[in-house]
């Protein structure tokens, strides 16, 4: 797969980060993008893989961007994500999608979510719901090594 990977739009209140106003800004960098939301269990159970490959890639040219679409509305409340983001050690950039802009622009269905953008802008893998670990650390690594 490769096409690409659609703009930023309307996300607000940047935490462990300055804003990143665009991805056009993140070329010549690999780009994870995850979609999800504090209360998912799905979404908590992948937290320890991106904080491993935040962890293992972190030096290179990655930027893993954890994108919270809320799903309830006590969800869209920036003190409680940020709560939920120390809580679970989160420690790469988290932003919020409140009005799902972001989301629709990536044409986004499900929590989570995962986009990884190469060095060009391009989506070059994507996957939905949790596993494929593995299959998502190599991909970072092959697109880290070109």
């Amino acid at each position: 797969m490769k096409k690409k990977a659609p703009e930023f739009k309307g996300l607000t209140n940047w935490i462990n980060s300055e804003p990143i106003d665009t991805l056009e800004s993140l070329q010549g960098k690999v780009v994870l993008i995850d979609f999800w939301t504090y209360s998912c269990i799905n979404c908590i159970r992948t937290l320890e893989h991106n904080k491993g490959l935040w962890e293992k890639y972190k030096s290179d040219d990655f930027v893993l961007i954890g994108i919270h679409a809320p799903e309830f509305a006590y969800e869209h409340h920036l003190e409680n994500v940020k709560r939920e983001v120390e809580k679970f050690g989160i420690t790469y950039p988290v932003v919020q999608d409140n009005d799902f802009a972001t989301w629709y622009n990536f044409k986004n269905r499900f929590w989570p979510a995962v986009y990884i953008i190469d060095k060009n802008g391009d989506i070059r893998y994507t996957h939905f719901g949790e596993g494929k670990y593995q299959e998502i650390d190599d991909v970072v690594a092959e697109l880290l090594a070109k």
